[in-house]
């Protein structure tokens, strides 16, 4: 048994590993290398100067930072203590802050002040002035001095006086199914909501994703945007929780991001599909000495043929998963060399979790056919965030999360993503599923990826438009023929649209908001 099997809170992972390999490197940023010990010093630290400031259990704490060392204590500090932690993208703009720090309502934020060219004097001087809750803004770097922003070093002192007891009791008394997280999705469909995530949820998760994904020693690149949950549960706790270290990187870019893991000799490469194409269409790419990786891991969104490809060349091993926010694992596929359960599938369901597949009516969806996946685990979110009308619309009264997404479940037990029921959309009366459409498109070998996105037509009812990131010279022409050599006439994009650049959400998905909206426009 994993020694932190039973781990009641998540910053249970670096207090047992500074126990027992004090010494180990846990994190890294450029040439920064905190240590298992240092790292629980830092933790604590800042925990004390927490209580010191009357953050209690259940209060929210708010973190607008890079994925970096100081990230990582402002969270595990924050639910340490049984308070709850909200990370701010520093991509956000002030009315993005306002929203989340409205909605959360935390006493104190955690801050940088600058970030490479960026000031962030504006927008921290407007939430000081206009979100109420905040009774202390504490600026955990030295870049700029502001009105009313406490400095780090100012705001732990009052900490010292904080007896090691007091700490003990706080934490004793915090965990299990205590709220540690709040996470707001990305809002496609309307304004975010916040997902509220608990510490059995993600520690167990954490654990048993190594025990899926056995890798030792477990080093990890981390460049996802801290209020993601990719950045929190899929990378920084299971690396923890298996005492191995995290390199943050602070901006991604597709040659630095391999210099690192050429550097750091990173041993796990996990990341999503678009990025994984930036760094394969890097001229050099050949030139990056990446043999220390053991496994190759993609989520977020599906791999094509050819990525998959490409991947299963350059390590022993690949694996995938599909989860959400909301539930943040649903199936794992452990680490193979089957190029089809690679490519048209997600595995089978994670250990704990059950899934159903529902059609329209209700009925479970029979062999081979799409339904909504319907997903009850230890893992699944508290509710939403001070919205129960959601919670309720989502999640059922014997505690089934409906995700929204529609899968199949092939004969051999794995899950294959078919789409969205809100990407789905009639042509002609007759159901098409996009994921289907880009699966396609995206054995042309001159294609990279695909997106296929629906607009109104006064014939068809619905169309579809298909917008294409290209991997050279590509004819329209060639791609409908192409298509409808695969695909039955009603399920052709009506319209194809080369393009190179694909519009990104912040984790590196495609943007599919976006797109439809330019189809749409156009």
């Amino acid at each position: 048994m994993h020694p932190l099997s039973e781990a009641r809170r998540i910053d249970e992972f670096v207090a047992y590993w500074s126990r027992e390999t004090p010494e180990a490197c846990a994190c890294v940023l450029d040439d920064e290398r905190i240590s298992y010990s240092e790292l629980q010093a830092r933790i604590d630290r800042l925990a004390k100067a927490l209580i010191a400031h009357g953050v209690a259990r259940g209060d929210r704490v708010a973190t607008l930072a890079t994925p970096s060392p100081a990230f990582l204590v402002c969270f595990l500090a924050t639910v340490s203590i049984g308070a709850i932690w909200v990370g701010l993208n520093p991509r956000y703009r002030v009315e993005e802050l306002k929203y989340v720090l409205d909605d959360s309502e935390p006493k104190v934020l955690l801050t940088r002040t600058r970030i490479g060219d960026r000031s962030f004097r504006g927008e921290i001087e407007a939430l000081i002035r206009d979100v109420p809750s905040l009774q202390c803004v504490v600026a955990i770097d030295e870049g700029e001095e502001i009105a009313d922003v406490v400095s780090l070093s100012t705001f732990e002192k009052p900490g010292d006086a904080v007896a090691n007891s007091t700490l003990a009791v706080a934490r004793d008394t915090a965990g299990g199914r205590d709220p540690c997280l709040i996470v707001y999705t990305s809002g496609s469909t309307g304004r975010p909501k916040g997902a509220l995530l608990h510490h059995h949820g993600v520690a167990r998760f954490s654990v048993h994703q190594n025990e899926i994904w056995p890798i030792t020693p477990l080093i990890v690149l981390n460049y996802f945007p801290i209020n993601h949950v990719g950045c929190i549960a899929d990378i920084s706790t299971p690396v923890l929780s298996a005492g191995g270290t995290l390199v943050f990187m602070e901006q991604f870019d597709p040659a630095g991001a391999l210099d690192l893991m050429q550097k750091e000799r990173v041993t796990m490469w996990g990341s999503v599909p678009s990025t994984f194409q930036m760094q394969l269409a890097l001229p050099d790419f050949d030139s990056y000495d990446l043999s220390s990786v053991q496994v190759i891991i993609w989520s977020g969104a599906a791999a094509p043929e050819t990525l998959v490809k490409q991947l299963m060349e350059l390590a022993p091993l690949c694996a995938t998963n599909y989860g959400m926010t909301e539930t943040m694992v649903i199936t794992a596929l452990k680490p193979v060399t089957d190029f089809d359960a690679l490519a048209n599938s997600v595995g089978p369901a994670f250990p704990g979790v059950e899934i159903k597949l529902l059609q329209a009516d209700g009925a479970e969806a029979p062999p081979g056919e799409p339904g909504e996946v319907w997903v009850r685990s230890e893992y699944n979110l508290i509710g939403y965030w001070r919205h129960p009308e959601a919670s309720a619309q989502s999640i059922t009264p014997d505690g089934f999360f409906k995700t929204g997404d529609l899968a199949v479940l092939r004969a051999d037990g794995n899950y294959r993503i078919v789409g969205r029921i809100k990407e789905m959309y009639k042509s002609g009366g007759y159901n098409v599923y996009p994921r289907e459409v880009e699966m396609a498109l995206e054995e042309h070998p001159q294609v990279a990826a695909a997106a296929v996105v629906s607009i109104p037509d006064p014939v068809w009812q619905e169309v579809g438009v298909a917008f294409i990131e290209p991997r050279g010279e590509l004819s329209l022409c060639d791609l409908e023929r192409h298509c409808r050599e695969r695909l039955a006439n009603y399920k052709i994009p009506k319209r194809f649209v080369i393009e190179p650049n694909m519009p990104l959400l912040p984790i590196g998905k495609i943007n599919k908001v976006a797109l439809k909206e330019r189809a749409s426009e156009e």
